[in-house]
C-alpha cells in the first residue's frame, strides 16, 4: 500500500506527526524552528528567545547587539552556552520546516469531515464558533441568537483562543525562567552544603590538633612533676636508710656489750670480774664503756613529719574551671552573614 495513501485514509499517523511538530512552549506548530545543540530538541525561534531573555536578565539585548548567556532546554533541562548572537546563533532546522510545509499542504487538501470540528450540544448542526465572555465557555451562533447565551457578551472564538494562548505562552516562559532560577538556587545550596561539610571537617581536625597539643603539654608537665617527687622520695629514703644502717651497727655493738656485761655479772670473784673486757674497750675502762653505751646513742634523728610529701600538692581547680569554660568564639561577621541569608531567602 502506498504510504501517502495510508496517511490520507487513516488520521492517527497524521495526528502522531502533528504531535511531533508542536512547540513545547507555545503548543503551536513550529515557526522558524531552531535546534538546540547537543540535545537536538526543537523550539520556535521566538519562543526560544523569550525563554532565553526571561532566564538571563543580565544578558538582555542592547540595541542591535545581543550578548551571550546560558540557555536551558525546556524539554530535557540540558544547558548550553550561547555566543553573542544568543538564540539567533542557533541553527534553524530546515528539515522540520519542510515537513511542516508538507503537512500543512496535506491537511489543506483533505476535506473537512463532520466530527473533526466541535459541534454544539444544543444545536447538533451548528459548529462552536464564538466564545461567551460572560459564562466563559465556547458556544455557537444559534445559542447567542436564540439560546441560553442571547443576553451574554460574546467574542470571536479565534480572538479569545489567540489571547489565552499568548497568555499561556507567557506563563510557560515565566515558569521555565523561574525553574532555571530555582535550579540555580538549588545548585548554590548544594555547593554551600558541600562547603559546610568540608569546613566542618577542617574545624574538627584543627580542634583535635589543639586538644592533642594541650594533652601532650599536660602529659609533659605531669612527667616533670612526677620526676621531682621521685627525686625527693629518693633523697629522703636514702637518708633514712643510712640512718637505719648506722642504728643497726650501733644495735649490734650494743648487743655484744650486753652479752659481755652478762658474762661479767656471772663472775663471783673480784679479780676475775675486773679482768672481763668488752670488745673495743674504751680508754676509761671496760665497765665505763658499758656504762657509757647504756646511756643511749648519739646518732642523728629525723624530724616529725619528715616523711610527709604535702609540699608536692598541686591544685588543678582553676584549670578544670578553664576547661569547663572552653567554648567557640562567635564572630560578629558570622551573625551578620546569617541575617543576610534570611533576608535573601525571604526575597
Amino acid at each position: 500500500m502506498d504510504f501517502q495513501a495510508g496517511i490520507l485514509q487513516d488520521g492517527s499517523p497524521m495526528e502522531s506527526l502533528e504531535k511531533q511538530l508542536i512547540c513545547p512552549i507555545c503548543l503551536e506548530m513550529f515557526s522558524k524552528p531552531v535546534v538546540i545543540l547537543p540535545c537536538q530538541h526543537n523550539l520556535c525561534r521566538k519562543c526560544a528567545n523569550d525563554v532565553f531573555q526571561a532566564a538571563n536578565s543580565y544578558w538582555q539585548s542592547r540595541g542591535s547587539v545581543i550578548s551571550g548567556g546560558r540557555f536551558r532546554c525546556p524539554s530535557c533541562r540540558h544547558e548550553v552556552l550561547l555566543d553573542r548572537h544568543g538564540v539567533y546563533g542557533l541553527q534553524r532546522n530546515l528539515l522540520v520546516e519542510n515537513i511542516i510545509d508538507i503537512y500543512k499542504q496535506e491537511c489543506s487538501s483533505r476535506p473537512l469531515k463532520k466530527g473533526e470540528h466541535p459541534m454544539c450540544k444544543e444545536h447538533e448542526d451548528e459548529r462552536i464558533n464564538i466564545y461567551c465572555v460572560t459564562c466563559e465557555v465556547p458556544t455557537c451562533s444559534m445559542c447567542k441568537v436564540f439560546g441560553a447565551h442571547k443576553d451574554c457578551e460574546v467574542a470571536p472564538l479565534q480572538t479569545v483562543f489567540q489571547g489565552q494562548k499568548t497568555e499561556l505562552n507567557n506563563c510557560i516562559s515565566m515558569l521555565v525562567a523561574g525553574n532555571d532560577r530555582i535550579q540555580t538556587i538549588i545548585s548554590q545550596l548544594e555547593d554551600s552544603c558541600r562547603s559546610t561539610e568540608e569546613n566542618s571537617e577542617a574545624a574538627k581536625r584543627e580542634l583535635c590538633a589543639r586538644f592533642d597539643a594541650l594533652a601532650a603539654l599536660l602529659e609533659e608537665k605531669k612527667s616533670e612533676l612526677l620526676q621531682r617527687i621521685s627525686c625527693e622520695e629518693g633523697d629522703k629514703t636514702g637518708f633514712v636508710q643510712g640512718l637505719i644502717r648506722r642504728y643497726k651497727e650501733q644495735l649490734e655493738k650494743s648487743s655484744q656489750l650486753v652479752e659481755t656485761a652478762i658474762q661479767a655479772m656471772e663472775e663471783t670473784g673480784g679479780a676475775t670480774f675486773l679482768m672481763v673486757r668488752p670488745p673495743n674497750p674504751t680508754p676509761a675502762g671496760a665497765h665505763m664503756g658499758i656504762v657509757e653505751a647504756s646511756k643511749g646513742g648519739r646518732l642523728e634523728k629525723i624530724e616529725h613529719g619528715y616523711e610527709s610529701m604535702d609540699a608536692f600538692s598541686v591544685s588543678l581547680d582553676h584549670l578544670a574551671e578553664a576547661v569547663r569554660a572552653l567554648d567557640f568564639e562567635a564572630a560578629e561577621e558570622d551573625e551578620e552573614y546569617f541575617d543576610g541569608e534570611e533576608e535573601e531567602v525571604e526575597e
